[in-house]
């Protein structure tokens, strides 16, 4: 999950980088200088590049505008960014300021956000979205701020539905529409089909639909994955998925195919593709009629879509722990996210104040983020880390016809849970 959201939050996801004027903790005052505080340096680690890590330079230059006394250092790792992070960790020397999202692996490196947040009277944490606040916790503490999102969506090509005279679809749908409607736009002697999905798919990402259909991995103690990730409802929502492939109302992909599922619908041969809001813009660009609707639900349950969210950050090791709040601060303040052209604002005032959710393209992500009540179980389960890869196994071996769908996830789970306890 975290190269897909890593490497296109090209348009969900921008980092940026400063800090913030020094008040105490970190900030030097020279009599020497006429009572004036030294210049500080703050440095900030992104994983962006290009337009993504030229707009985090403006911003921080903005921030020094406000704040002459703090120089903001942009260190941009890009795909090095978990080396560098967790070498500079392990050396007593990280940025001050970084984007995180993978908190349970961090988060004894972070700084607690608790007693800044309630203390600063300028931050108003009733205007993020209670959605992303659960992607920035860990045991309840937070340690991140919201930065930037995406949920998962359904883009739909718009030619082929009316091409085959299906109506578009609507929020509010369910899987047996969807199933439906995948089989009528289906032609598999046309090299055609109404779906698309990988029989090796991002465990992360995937536990989405099994909260659509009201269950998920683990518990929501993260203490047992029996019941759950081997429940009824995770294995019908499974199977769901393999039978439309067997009954060729959706293409599955193996792990050799040449071309991925957003490659097909670029071509005009997948009529649905699930995602974020990542191929947006290659969508645009490539002239293709779409629209976009929510994730359906299972009938009588709620549609639930994984939100892919990085937070800004606050080394516990920084020396300039006051300084960099004011960098947080100012990143996620109205101001920084109007700048930031590449994201979905993360703050419902500016969302109102910009109408962004009145465009139909970007509306769904927000209905998506509305809904979004769950914790995934990477950040539930103590080791989720180890016991992913057997959550992983089972899934892969249905998807790839090894096995009946019940015995794979039986025997993940025991795997699972014997990865826990190590």
């Amino acid at each position: 999950m975290k190269k897909k959201f890593i490497s296109l939050m090209i348009l969900s996801l921008a980092l940026v980088t400063g800090i913030t004027g020094a008040i105490g903790c970190g900030s030097k005052s020279s009599s020497a200088n006429g009572g004036k505080k030294d210049k500080i340096t703050i440095r900030f680690a992104t994983w962006d590049t290009d337009t993504l890590l030229k707009i985090e330079q403006d911003i921080a230059k903005k921030f020094e505008e406000k704040h002459p006394d703090i120089k903001v250092q942009v260190e941009a790792y890009g795909d090095g960014f978990d080396q560098k992070v967790a070498a500079s960790f392990g050396a007593k020397n990280p940025p001050d300021v970084l984007y995180m999202w993978d908190f349970p692996t961090y988060n004894k490196s972070l700084l607690p956000l608790t007693d800044f947040i309630s203390n600063d009277k300028e931050i108003n944490m009733d205007d993020f979205y209670p959605g992303l606040l659960n992607y920035s916790k860990v045991n309840g503490v937070i340690y991140g701020m919201p930065a930037g999102f995406t949920t998962h969506v359904v883009y739909y090509n718009k030619k082929m539905f009316d091409e085959a005279k299906v109506p578009y679809p609507q929020e509010g749908w369910t899987w047996d529409d969807f199933k439906q409607i995948s089989a009528k736009l289906s032609k598999p002697d046309q090299k055609q089909y109404g779906f698309a999905f990988s029989a090796e798919p991002d465990p992360n990402d995937f536990e989405q639909y099994l909260w659509c259909n009201g269950t998920s991995y683990v518990s929501p103690d993260g203490s047992k994955f029996e019941g759950y990730a081997n429940s009824k409802e995770a294995v019908d929502t499974i199977q769901m998925f393999i039978d439309m492939a067997k009954n060729k109302q959706a293409l599955l992909i193996g792990p050799k195919a040449s071309q991925g599922a957003k490659s097909i619908f670029k071509t005009g041969k997948l009529a649905m593709y699930e995602s974020g809001i990542w191929p947006m813009t290659d969508f645009k660009d490539a002239k293709i009629d779409f629209g976009v609707v929510g994730l359906p639900a299972f009938s009588g349950k709620k549609a639930q879509s994984m939100v892919n969210s990085s937070s800004m950050c606050i080394a516990k090791d920084s020396k300039y722990k006051d300084a960099a709040w004011e960098f947080v601060k100012f990143y996620v303040s109205s101001e920084a996210i109007k700048m930031r052209t590449s994201d979905l604002p993360v703050r419902k005032s500016v969302v109102k104040e910009l109408n962004t959710d009145k465009d139909p393209l970007i509306k769904p992500f927000y209905t998506m983020l509305e809904n979004a009540d769950r914790t995934p179980s990477f950040l539930l389960a103590p080791q989720w880390n180890k016991s992913q890869q057997a959550i992983s196994d089972g899934i892969n071996l249905s998807f790839n016809k090894l096995g009946d769908v019940k015995s794979n996830l039986d025997k993940a789970v025991k795997e699972a849970e014997k990865q826990a306890k190590k």
